[in-house]
């Protein structure tokens, strides 16, 4: 397996990693240690580059699967045992970062509020929507939501990362934001990302540490998506 060094220190931008399987069929390659994060849970996979020496190429998607972290390249793929540098593209990962604390402080302003769970979401740098239950929704809603969401995210609250047996996780459903539990019964050790005070739950994408950090978000947009459902698409406002 991968030493996943994104998933303890999401602030790592660069590692030294030795090459242990490859595939150069479809161009890829797996390394014993990686910043790189796979995508998940709406939060797309991190791109950037690997150097062997001089050489650079670059990392153009990320996936992962029992084997550990695969990392696809456009260059020629290095051989088992080489020793390769890896730099993520720091940018695009912060902003990905920012993103990511604020749609979990969204859900923890709407939980609050609503106690409406989440039925689906996904991210792009900058941007994001959150799909939720909220039968009882009104169109006034929206500018108290954002006020106190801007409130909460101005307060720099901590953002801090934990892990869980999996038997002791199971027992806390608060852990679970989702409508459906989404952890695969593989899983035997559970992360946990908590805004300290406004959200806890299980989570493995990447997170600033403050969500001071994050700045000011504004709602975009508010979309019905069916009787009951309604659909929220924030942005920060200066990505």
């Amino acid at each position: 397996m991968t030493e996943k060094i994104y998933a303890t220190d999401q602030y790592a931008r660069t590692m030294d990693a030795t090459v242990v399987e490859v595939d150069r069929d479809d161009r890829r390659l797996l390394v014993d240690r990686t910043v790189f994060y796979p995508g998940g849970g709406g939060q797309p996979p991190d791109t950037g580059a690997l150097w062997v020496g001089d050489d650079r190429l670059e990392v153009v998607r990320v996936t992962q699967d029992d084997a550990g972290v695969w990392h696809w390249l456009e260059g020629d793929v290095p051989g088992r045992g080489t020793t390769v540098r890896g730099d993520v593209d720091w940018d695009r990962r912060y902003l990905l970062m920012r993103t990511h604390t604020a749609m979990h402080a969204l859900c923890g302003v709407v939980w609050e509020r609503y106690r409406s769970p989440v039925t689906g979401g996904n991210m792009k740098p900058g941007e994001g929507r959150l799909d939720f239950e909220l039968p009882d929704w009104d169109p006034e809603n929206r500018g108290p939501v954002e006020a106190e969401l801007n409130r909460q995210l101005g307060l720099a609250l901590p953002v801090e990362i934990s892990f869980l047996p999996r038997a002791e996780a199971d027992l806390d459903p608060s852990l679970i934001r989702t409508k459906v539990n989404l952890l695969p019964p593989s899983l035997t050790e559970v992360r946990v990302v908590d805004i300290v005070g406004l959200d806890r739950q299980a989570d493995g994408g990447t997170h600033v540490g403050t969500t001071g950090e994050v700045g000011r978000i504004e709602i975009l947009k508010v979309e019905s998506k069916g009787k009951g459902f309604r659909r929220i698409r924030l942005g920060v406002v200066d990505a």
